[in-house]
């Protein structure tokens, strides 16, 4: 007799498919409403998503409340802090927003945000996100491939990398009046990482537009990076032949490579990444490799000394 380990069971193998959705839809309801009721949800756009297919890239790990998910945050555009951003990302207006793409392409384009969700059929991806601190969560992000937008542009053989770029609005982003960090944010993807299909461009989570706090309206998803490798509220995308700056590695080189795989066996001088705390959880887990992504994205690194390129 097969017994199967609990680890390798998926919640729909024990529940019914239909009590598995209502039950996400309910803790989705009720997460909302009690962030409406608190102030920690902003605003958002008044048009609702396109119904967004299922994808088999997901995970079948439980998925984070979306309380925990809008309330925990990394967005220092808002604050270090990591309640502040769903506190203070409330005055960012996402309407009217467009998306340049330009650099080494066919054709630059600049994309309003409302005919790029129409543009590309939606998934929902739900990954597996780690941060370079040693928290982890499980997200039912909504999206579509970067590799589709990249494809409507027509990279050049010039074009070796994928540099992004976040809004700079200090009136509204008010940790940009700070100098934490070199604004605007920036960060980079070699070419084929940007390309792969796991590779998310991400409008949305739990069905709904994207709200502030976590990157409105529009924000990169590589799951197998680490969390600040998806950069936040996306105003410019250029194809480059150089290796592009990235935000952190310009801050401090020596703690922040630009590859950031999430890799237990290279610790971050301040964090060991042998293991991780899932929020909601009180146990450690151990991290897996690429986050767990390995058997997808590991051939995209054959050859280099991962130690080396962090």
């Amino acid at each position: 007799m097969l017994i199967r380990h609990p680890a390798d069971i998926a919640p729909s193998d024990i529940t019914d498919r239909t009590l598995f959705e209502q039950r996400r839809q309910w803790l989705k309801t009720a997460s909302g409403l009690l962030l409406a009721g608190s102030g920690l949800l902003p605003s958002i756009a008044e048009a609702a998503l396109p119904k967004a297919g299922k994808s088999p890239l997901s995970t079948n790990e439980p998925v984070n409340a979306l309380q925990e998910i809008t309330g925990y945050n990394n967005f220092y555009e808002f604050g270090t802090g990591k309640d502040e951003p769903a506190q203070n990302a409330r005055s960012l207006k996402v309407r009217p927003w467009t998306v340049q793409v330009s650099g080494e392409v066919k054709q630059t384009k600049t994309f309003d945000i409302d005919s790029l969700i129409k543009q590309f059929p939606l998934e929902e991806r739900i990954y597996r996100l780690r941060c370079v601190e040693g928290w982890s969560m499980v997200i039912p992000w909504v999206g579509f491939p970067l590799a589709s937008l990249l494809k409507a542009v027509e990279p050049t053989g010039k074009a070796k990398f994928v540099a992004f770029e976040t809004l700079n609005r200090p009136s509204e982003m008010i940790g940009q009046q700070s100098g934490v960090l070199d604004w605007p944010y920036v960060e980079g993807l070699r070419l084929d990482e940007a390309m792969h299909p796991l590779t998310l461009l991400a409008v949305g989570l739990y069905g709904d537009v994207l709200p502030n706090q976590n990157g409105a309206p529009i924000r990169l998803v590589v799951p197998w990076k680490y969390g600040f490798k998806s950069i936040k509220s996306i105003v410019r995308i250029r194809l480059v032949e150089a290796l592009p700056p990235t935000t952190w590695n310009k801050t401090n080189p020596r703690e922040y490579g630009f590859y950031s795989n999430v890799n237990p066996e290279v610790d971050h001088p301040r964090w060991s990444q042998k293991t991780e705390r899932r929020i909601g959880e009180f146990s450690r887990r151990k991290t897996l490799p690429f986050n767990g992504y390995a058997e997808q994205v590991a051939s995209l690194y054959s050859g280099m000394d991962l130690r080396r390129y962090y």
